[in-house]
């Protein structure tokens, strides 16, 4: 089954979505049939080809006419600043990547334009409901506008899901270790608070992050059971968590055997063995990469869990594995309702 989709934006997120579509083999059921971005057509494709994070696009890259060419590929390119001034009604899904979707009239724009479902790339109080895939997937159901949290809540809350099933979690406290983004100003600027005021590439800057509440709202169960900070960090791509978790289950003695059946062919939570530094991680397709050499069993009930993500290609992995889930589950329903 090919879907269709539309990529409206085309930031990091859209970017990467569309690099991880175009040259990883198992994505050619998906198919690109326009990105909308209000941005000049040849600064697309310059952004495109030439990627501060991943390096140039091993193919030839040019903007021609209103489309976007990729090697022998061509993409037609929209500048449509109302999405629902276009015709959707025969895409599957929506990926609404241009950060603006946290309006209720940006949320149905694809919907409107008669697109089958939205898919959108961050936190959002105007989706029908939030989904991390391997922590609440079954809270799709029939909902047509969908969130899939954030980076940091993809890499946290799965991990706490399996650990909460197998070893109980009693409380936890996780700090995300978080490179720099487009949020934050390259020299001292207003913000929005005073740290986050201050020059993103030269402090370790502490903040609070939205995956706070957003494990809270995909995980409810969790409620006075965790709390989450951040430090955003002078790097430019890959970011961590680091975990402190108190459990119900003795696990000192049997630790790395719980972690390694956990985890060990998980395609949503990884495994390395190896002494990793952040840039060994860019371009995992995980949510999270945990670091069996920094993971340890203190006193018998208290964890120390350390793990990797890259918050750009991981998250866009994640964005394909739900558009994917999104078009199957429609299609489903369409053929029982023909049958």
């Amino acid at each position: 089954m090919t879907t269709r989709i539309v990529i409206n934006g085309f930031g990091r997120i859209g970017r990467t979505v569309l690099r991880q579509i175009l040259t990883i083999p198992a994505n050619d059921d998906i198919e690109v049939v326009a990105i909308n971005d209000i941005a000049p057509l040849e600064t697309c494709a310059y952004l495109f080809k030439y990627d501060s994070v991943y390096g140039p696009y091993p193919l030839a890259v040019v903007g021609i006419g209103h489309a976007l060419r990729i090697g022998d590929l061509s993409i037609p390119v929209w500048s449509q600043p109302d999405l629902a001034k276009a015709d959707l009604s025969e895409i599957d899904v929506v990926l609404e990547c241009t950060g603006r979707a946290v309006t209720q009239d940006v949320a149905d724009a694809g919907l409107v334009a008669g697109a089958a479902a939205v898919l959108i790339s961050g936190p959002s109080p105007a989706a029908e409901v939030t989904v991390v895939l391997g922590a609440n997937t079954h809270d799709l159901g029939t909902a047509r506008i969908i969130s899939n949290a954030s980076c940091t809540t993809n890499a946290i809350a799965p991990l706490l899901r399996i650990i909460d099933l197998g070893l109980g979690i009693e409380r936890a406290h996780i700090t995300t270790i978080h490179c720099y983004t487009g949020s934050q100003p390259t020299v001292d600027l207003p913000g929005q608070s005073l740290e986050r005021s201050r020059a993103a590439a030269v402090s370790m800057i502490p903040t609070t992050t939205s995956a706070a509440e957003q494990i809270i709202q995909v995980l409810p169960e969790f409620l006075r059971r965790i709390s989450v900070s951040a430090v955003r960090v002078p790097s430019l791509s890959v970011s961590a968590i680091d975990a402190v978790i108190q459990v119900a289950e003795d696990c000192e003695k049997r630790l790395s055997e719980f972690i390694e059946e956990a985890f060990e062919d998980d395609p949503i939570i990884g495994l390395t063995y190896d002494a990793c530094v952040s840039t060994d991680m860019r371009g995992r397709s995980e949510s999270l990469v945990i670091a069996t050499r920094e993971t340890a069993a203190i006193q018998h009930k208290q964890l120390r869990l350390f793990g990797w993500y890259d918050n750009e290609w991981g998250f866009s992995a994640r964005m394909i594995d739900m558009t994917r889930r999104i078009a199957a589950r429609d299609a489903k329903r369409k053929h029982d309702g023909s049958s």
